[in-house]
């Protein structure tokens, strides 16, 4: 896989979300929002511009009479973060051997 920074995800709380769902096939909301201490407004929005640009599936089922939202990394998505995170060690690693 290339090296490529992506600038959708380098954002911080889109960075984050990417990370916590890259290591499970999905989360639910509130445990994503929890991991990374957003409110559910700012979760919503950094959510809404992956979901956008095809990194992010959500989906939504009710569970014990309650509606829950699901996220997921779609194969878009993991490619661009793993690609992303293979470019920030790149940086890293340039900027050490630099040094």
């Amino acid at each position: 896989m290339k090296p490529e920074f992506d600038e959708l995800i380098h954002a911080p709380n889109r960075l984050r979300i990417c990370a916590a769902l890259s290591t499970v096939r999905e989360a639910e909301f509130s445990v994503v929002r929890d991991a990374i201490e957003v409110s559910d407004s700012v979760l919503s929005k950094q959510v809404r511009l992956l979901q956008e640009a095809g990194y992010v599936k959500v989906s939504k089922a009710t569970v014990n009479t309650r509606q829950r939202t699901w996220l997921a990394l779609t194969g878009k998505g993991r490619r661009a973060f793993r690609a992303h995170m293979l470019e920030l060690r790149r940086l890293a690693d340039a900027g050490v051997a630099g040094a």
